[in-house]
């Protein structure tokens, strides 16, 4: 049986969905992120998991760490991010706020550096971070992707704690 990936041969269209719409889209998930991890209990933002999943504090880092080298290959086709040093392997700092000092910082730097990417860019095909081979755009919707995935295994944390998550529409 053969399967198309119809995500690989998808085309990006400005008719829909432009650059600009994009990047709302994107920080509109990050808005909501930054949110869930605001309302962690910081007791259990290092310490609890269900089912032998990672720790909040270790998804949001992974986010954090894929998130900035990942803008920076986006843009300019370099897959690091160095001061901080920050990749998906980077561990948490010692304080939730710590966390969200860096999602802003990446944020920001997502901000500065997406009106940077040329149109052409987001069709062109390159291995993020050296190894998976895509087009950008897939790129940027696999980060979009892995951030909602991560984001919901803190909704089922913060519902197993008692504590109401951020409502998932509140972008």
């Amino acid at each position: 049986m053969e399967t198309n990936n119809i995500a690989n041969e998808a085309t990006f269209s400005p008719s829909l969905l432009n650059a600009d719409a994009l990047l709302v889209h994107w920080q509109g998930h990050r808005r909501l992120t930054r949110k869930t991890i605001e309302a962690f209990p910081e007791e259990h933002f290092y310490t609890f998991s269900i089912g032998g999943m990672r720790t909040f504090a270790q998804l949001s880092m992974e986010i954090i760490g894929l998130t900035a080298p990942g803008i920076r290959g986006i843009a300019f086709g370099d897959w690091t991010f160095g001061e901080p040093a920050l990749d998906y392997s980077t561990p948490a700092p010692p304080t939730k706020q710590e966390v969200l000092n860096l999602w802003d910082l990446v944020t920001e730097y997502i901000e500065t550096l997406w009106p940077q990417i040329s149109a052409d860019r987001f069709q062109e095909t390159e291995a993020a971070f050296g190894m998976y081979p895509n087009t950008i755009l897939n790129t940027i919707l696999y980060l979009i992707d892995n951030e909602i995935h991560h984001r919901a295994q803190g909704y089922v944390y913060l519902r197993a704690l008692g504590v109401e998550p951020p409502a998932f529409w509140e972008r």
